[in-house]
């Protein structure tokens, strides 16, 4: 399986500006800039979509680990927050709130911290990876 996405960008880096679009269309001809990576404008940016896989990717590998270890899952919730400092992704933080039936507390953080390392974002980065998983 193989799965693709397009950018195109014209003009300078500064001034110019970028199209995203992905072979499913989620995102087509989405927006993006130097102001949308480094300051407050509209559009997407290359660390927000890390974020984006990384937070669905363990979220999915948590759900498969979850449901090998015999739970229901009513709701998984995480948050991905990338550190970029210096033009250099430094860390990958996972926020997770997970409801499950029947589940314990230590196996619930157990499951966590084997998703985090073993989902195939989490081994795609080169860069420091930490999770905080609240149970609830």
């Amino acid at each position: 399986m193989k799965r693709n996405a397009t950018a195109v960008w014209e003009g300078s880096l500064k001034e110019g500006n970028g199209r995203i679009s992905t072979q499913s269309k989620v995102l087509n001809n989405t927006q993006y800039s130097f102001k949308t990576r480094f300051e407050d404008g509209i559009g997407t940016n290359p660390e927000e979509l890390v974020a984006a896989a990384h937070a669905g990717c363990f979220t999915m590998q948590l759900s498969a680990f979850i449901g090998e270890a015999g739970h229901d899952i009513e709701s998984l919730e995480t948050t991905c927050a990338i550190d970029f400092q210096n033009g250099t992704v430094v860390g990958s933080h996972l926020s997770v709130t997970g409801k499950v039936a029947g589940i314990s507390n230590e196996t619930f953080q157990e499951l966590v911290t084997k998703a985090e390392k073993q989902c195939p974002i989490s081994r795609l980065l080169n860069t420091a990876i930490t999770s905080e998983a609240v149970l609830l």
